[in-house]
């Protein structure tokens, strides 16, 4: 990776360390919460995640063993609000069964002793978990050294001049690996001021360049749709 690109990811770290301060993401009780909101978030914003969690909480449902055993009709009904909710259910107990093979418990369990490659590979070839689901639970769930990429990532990344726009995941991934210090928090900080960014200022349609805390950073000042 060239020494301008890792010196402007960088930048943009910095910049939002300094705007955003410490952002605390991911929000969750434990590891488990925080691996079942990375599945309920998919394509839903976390507002509707958070009365899933809750609904899951009042129906003490927030553990993999009470996934497992619980109707998957109970259960939807539960994680309705963040849509998509048979679906979600579905890939709620393939993940829970998986979980409690070999008399695991919890998602610590289920990634125990295992590098971050092999774990990694190991949620991949569960249904319904892509890369971002997977980097998500071992980030936030498992404090593993893996940068998670969003649809923020890509949009601010190449607004910035950083990549392309249809980049792929992998590579985004590993430029910010590169570029960033090999540690669970930074990447954690990092990516949680991604995603603040792009709601607060780069907006899919009509970005707010002029309020962004990256402004002075914008190649494209002003030419951004």
């Amino acid at each position: 990776m060239n020494t301008k690109i890792r010196s402007d990811i960088e930048k943009i770290r910095y910049a939002l360390l300094s705007h955003y301060g410490p952002l605390f993401w991911w929000p969750g009780n434990s590891p488990d919460e925080i691996a079942i909101g990375a599945i309920l978030t998919q394509n839903t914003a976390w507002k509707n995640v958070e009365k899933a969690i809750n609904n899951m909480k009042k129906a003490t449902l927030l553990s993999f063993p009470a996934i497992l055993q619980c109707d998957t009709t109970i259960l939807a009904e539960a994680v309705r609000p963040s849509g998509y909710f048979n679906q979600k259910a579905k890939k709620l107990k393939i993940l829970a069964k998986k979980v409690c093979q070999n008399g695991g418990k919890t998602i610590t369990d289920f990634l125990k002793g295992k590098s971050t490659a092999a774990a990694r590979k190991q949620l991949l070839d569960i249904w319904g978990i892509g890369r971002e689901t997977a980097d998500s639970i071992l980030l936030y769930a498992d404090n593993r050294r893996i940068f998670v990429v969003d649809a923020y990532t890509k949009r601010i990344f190449s607004r910035h001049g950083i990549s392309a726009p249809d980049a792929d995941y992998e590579i985004i991934r590993k430029m910010v690996e590169n570029a960033v210090p090999a540690d669970p928090a930074a990447y954690n900080e990092f990516h949680a001021g991604i995603v603040n960014l792009g709601k607060d200022f780069c907006h899919k349609q009509s970005p707010n360049c002029g309020a962004c805390p990256l402004k002075a950073l914008n190649p494209l000042p002003g030419q951004l749709t």
